[in-house]
């Protein structure tokens, strides 16, 4: 792929927030982006990298319809050393063309995905975080762009990287968070697009997280849309129940996310000497092993978050505490192991990183 590349002046260039406490999660964007338009005769094509500015739609745009749209999270981890990791960014770019089946849109080559995510990188390596906790962001996603209006497949599209220096998801930081058990929405059903990464699945899970926040609570906890029984994940992320040296976590079942840190965790499960279980777990199992004692400690996971302690859950009124709102050794393990392998300070014996050659 041979991307055109508009060279910025210096002075159009952008200050750089250097406290990483103050940067937050996705405030500040770098000074370019990647685009590509799709259309049907010309497959992908004009590739460049250009200035951030605002995205050039017709009102009649089908994404704006339609919701014909997708996007992945990612990250680039700058190491002690000052070298640069993407962390398994080919499960991403599966990911994406998954999503894009999902919603009749077309796929894009693996190499591709990863090509337009390395050229931004390396013209934008100045807004890497060098703080351990912080990271480049990397946003691609995909529109559908066809212009006349009726409930269709575009035949035309746009994708776009962009990319935000970022600090902790949660305010939180590492230390547990509220979730909020719901039973009262449904985030996807059975054969719908709970599994592909797209736009509609957030949107439908925005009226429950304004619920979470006014009892408290950082995010929502899903329970399955037909009994409204079983664990699915949070809105953010994907969620593990630990019983003693055991791992479980929801089986995919089609509206679940498969989650990149997910993946990640149960394949390094061995590795610390953990059994891990992908299975239907209920809420009453999980309520009832949190005041047993059986469960020990309850943690999510994803890109955004990384690994997330979760130090209570609030379900039906009343408060489920989780190891004393502390952080277990366990989560506290696989944070470390995690972040260790994403910053370079430990051996990558999976493999996972991929280092940008500059």
């Amino acid at each position: 792929m041979k991307i055109s590349v508009q060279k910025l002046p210096e002075g159009a260039l952008k200050p750089i927030e250097s406290d990483p406490k103050k940067l937050g999660f996705c405030k500040y964007f770098t000074d370019r982006m990647f685009t590509m338009q799709y259309s049907e005769a010309d497959n992908w094509h004009n590739p460049e990298i250009k200035a951030l500015g605002p995205l050039n739609l017709e009102p009649s745009s089908i994404v704006l319809h339609y919701a014909q749209e997708i996007f992945e999270g990612m990250k680039a981890f700058r190491t002690s050393k000052g070298e640069v990791n993407l962390f398994r960014p080919e499960m991403n770019a599966r990911r994406f063309n998954r999503s894009a089946a999902r919603l009749c849109m077309p796929s894009l080559p693996e190499h591709d995905f990863i090509d337009s995510i390395e050229a931004m990188i390396k013209l934008e390596e100045r807004w890497i975080p060098s703080s351990r906790g912080a990271a480049l962001y990397i946003r691609p996603f995909m529109i559908a762009t066809d212009t006349i209006l009726g409930v269709r497949a575009s035949s035309n599209y746009m994708y776009c990287v962009i990319l935000s220096p970022v600090g902790p998801y949660y305010q939180e930081g590492f230390n547990p968070v509220s979730l909020y058990v719901t039973d009262e929405f449904s985030r996807a059903a059975f054969g719908g697009m709970g599994e592909a990464k797209t736009g509609g699945n957030y949107a439908a899970s925005l009226l429950a997280g304004r619920v979470a926040r006014e009892k408290g609570c950082a995010q929502v906890l899903w329970l399955d849309p037909v009994h409204r029984r079983y664990i699915e994940e949070v809105g953010a992320m994907n969620i593990f129940f630990v019983f003693e040296d055991r791992l479980v976590t929801p089986k995919l079942n089609g509206s679940i996310l498969a989650g990149v840190t997910r993946d990640t965790i149960l394949m390094l499960a061995p590795h610390l000497n953990l059994k891990a279980e992908e299975r239907e777990i209920s809420i009453e199992e999980v309520v009832g092993g949190i005041t047993t004692g059986a469960i020990t400690e309850v943690f999510g996971c994803g890109t955004a978050a990384s690994i997330s302690p979760v130090g209570n859950l609030k379900y039906k009124d009343k408060d489920y505490i989780v190891n004393n709102r502390k952080v277990g050794k366990i989560s506290q393990t696989i944070y470390d192991f995690l972040l260790g392998v994403q910053y370079g300070e430990k051996e990558d014996i999976f493999k996972w990183n991929k280092k940008i050659e500059f």
